[in-house]
């Protein structure tokens, strides 16, 4: 078995891992500033998001000169187009904090009941940790005073079972990046389409602002193109543990952002959904390694 060459220092690998949860954050935090303090229309958000992203990561890749392994396909760019579209629509009503948490959930699950339904099998502890992740969706999105919109939840739901089924295409199909920046080049005609037909709709108002236009060039360029640039570069030294637990920091990093940056305040509802889906989220994915681990 050939050694990598010039391993990262565990700083770097801090470092870009740090950086690329950020950005992962900041896309929920740049969407739901731009539709709450903007006039841009979510459908426009979408369609800047992906074309800036789309050109960031092909520049990403011509600049590193490596032959492209995989260079994506239609069926995971519709994939990539429906969680971007759903995402910034199901952001018009959901906070930033709420938004991630359920987008996260989703994304957890979707691909954990792939898994399921694939054959591996799930111990004890781990099904007891998919019925927690499951319970606190479900608590969250119960009617009351502080239960978020329905149809934000359900776009943002949709989104999260969007982007499960794009990663788990995305496994085995060559360089990251490369496939990435091919997936985004063709999802980026599909939001141009999505725009111009809401545009045909004469009770469907499509507007833009500077602000709103940079925040979406940020979301695309910044957050989207560079972040999961900086994520493919880190994630082959990260154990599969690490790679899985770290990702449970973004709904807490996106909810620290909005009450800092928003304004918004977090509800005993959200906290204790948190805490529910996030661990079991947790409890599953430790299981599945520790047995994996065990057993090679």
């Amino acid at each position: 078995m050939l050694q990598k060459q010039n391993p990262m220092s565990p700083l770097r690998i801090f470092g870009l891992t740090s950086l690329a949860m950020l950005a992962f954050a900041g896309n929920s935090l740049l969407c739901r500033l731009a539709l709450k303090h903007t006039s841009i229309d979510p459908a426009s958000f979408t369609t800047i998001r992906l074309v800036s992203g789309a050109v960031m990561l092909f520049l990403i890749v011509k600049l590193r000169r490596r032959p492209a392994v995989g260079r994506g396909n239609w069926l995971s760019g519709f994939a990539l187009f429906v969680y971007a579209a759903g995402f910034s629509f199901a952001y018009v009503s959901l906070t930033a904090a709420t938004g991630a948490l359920l987008l996260f959930g989703a994304v957890q699950v979707t691909m954990i009941s792939h898994g399921f339904w694939a054959g591996e099998r799930l111990r004890s502890l781990q099904l007891l940790g998919l019925l927690l992740a499951f319970g606190g969706m479900v608590g969250l999105l119960l009617p009351g005073l502080a239960a978020p919109p329905l149809l934000g939840s359900i776009l943002m739901l949709g989104a999260g079972v969007a982007w499960g089924f794009y990663s788990l295409r995305g496994k085995g199909a060559g360089d990251p990046t490369g496939v990435t920046a091919g997936n985004f080049m063709r999802a980026a005609p599909m939001a141009l389409v999505l725009s111009l037909v809401l545009l045909s709709q004469p009770e469907v108002r499509a507007s833009l602002d500077a602000a709103g236009f940079g925040y979406a060039l940020a979301s695309g360029a910044l957050t989207s193109g560079i972040g999961y640039a900086i994520w493919y570069t880190a994630l082959p030294a990260l154990k599969a543990t690490q790679a899985a637990t770290v990702q449970l920091s973004v709904p807490v990093i996106t909810a620290l952002g909005g009450i800092v940056f928003l304004g918004e305040s977090l509800t005993l509802r959200l906290i204790l959904a948190s805490i529910a889906i996030l661990g079991g989220i947790a409890l599953v994915r430790c299981g599945s390694h520790r047995f994996l681990a065990r057993n090679r």
